[in-house]
C-alpha cells in the first residue's frame, strides 16, 4: 500500500503542502528571515526522500502539479499590480530604467564570473537567464542551449537569497524607498522575492511583480542577441 501510494499525485501534493504549512508556521512564529519558507521546504523535501530513498520521480508525480501552478502563480501578481496602479505609473520611467539596468547587469555579473572560474559553454549559458522566473528561464536556457536543470536549480536558489537577504541588504546600503527596494527584489529574485517583499510592503510588492515580467521580457530579448554578438 505504501509503494502505491508514493507513486500517485497524493504522495508529492500532500509531502509539499504538508511541509511548506509546517515552514510557514515556523515563519510566523519565529517571525526570522533566516526561516524563509521556500527554501526550508526546498532542503527538507531534498532531506526527506534522500534519508527514506525515495525516488524523485516518485515525489514528481505529484510535483509536477506544483510546478504547474508556478504559471497562475505568476499571474496572480497582477492583482497587487493594478491595485497600486496609480502610484507605479507615476514611477514608470525609474522602474524602466532600473529594470532593463537590473537584467543586463544580472546577466553580465553572473556569466562573467562562472567564465573567470573557468566554467563551461553550457555551465555560462545557464547561469545567465538566474534571475528570471523559471518558466521564461527554461524557454530561455532551451533557446540559446543551455542546461535546464542547472537553470532552473540556480534561479531557486536565487530567488531564496534574494528572499532572505535582498530587502535588508538594500536598507544596509542605504535604499530605504519600499518600491525601490520592490525593484530591486523583483529584479534579481523573481516570485521568490516578490512573495517576501508583499510580506513587508504592498506597494513594494506590486513594483517586485511588475519587474518580474518586464525584467523577463528584457532578458529573453537581450541574452539570446548577446549570445550572437558576443559567442
Amino acid at each position: 500500500m505504501g509503494s502505491d501510494l508514493l507513486n500517485t499525485p497524493l504522495f508529492g501534493i500532500g509531502l509539499t503542502l504538508v511541509i511548506f504549512e509546517l515552514t510557514q508556521r515556523i515563519h510566523r512564529k519565529t517571525g526570522s528571515i533566516w526561516f524563509n519558507p521556500v527554501a526550508w521546504s526546498i532542503g527538507l523535501i531534498i532531506t526527506l526522500l534522500i534519508v527514506c530513498d525515495i525516488p524523485y520521480d516518485a515525489y514528481a508525480v505529484g510535483g509536477k502539479y506544483i510546478l504547474f501552478l508556478l504559471g497562475p502563480t505568476v499571474v496572480a501578481l497582477a492583482v497587487p499590480l493594478y491595485q497600486r496602479r496609480t502610484e507605479i505609473l507615476a514611477r514608470k520611467k525609474p522602474i524602466l530604467i532600473g529594470v532593463v539596468v537590473g537584467a543586463v547587469v544580472s546577466i553580465v555579473s553572473a556569466s562573467g564570473t562562472a567564465w573567470l572560474l573557468g566554467g563551461s559553454k553550457n555551465v555560462i549559458l545557464s547561469l545567465a537567464p538566474k534571475s528570471v522566473t523559471t518558466p521564461i528561464a527554461i524557454g530561455i536556457t532551451e533557446q540559446i542551449g543551455g542546461i535546464v536543470e542547472l537553470t532552473a536549480a540556480l534561479v531557486v536558489m536565487a530567488g531564496c537569497l534574494g528572499a532572505i537577504c535582498g530587502p535588508e541588504f538594500c536598507r544596509l546600503i542605504g535604499i530605504k524607498n519600499n518600491a525601490a527596494v520592490g525593484l530591486a527584489v523583483g529584479t534579481a529574485a523573481h516570485g521568490i522575492g516578490t512573495a517576501r517583499m508583499l510580506e513587508i510592503d504592498r506597494l513594494g510588492g506590486a513594483v517586485a511583480g511588475l519587474s518580474i515580467g518586464l525584467n523577463g521580457m528584457v532578458t529573453a530579448f537581450l541574452l539570446p542577441l548577446m549570445f550572437v554578438l558576443f559567442w
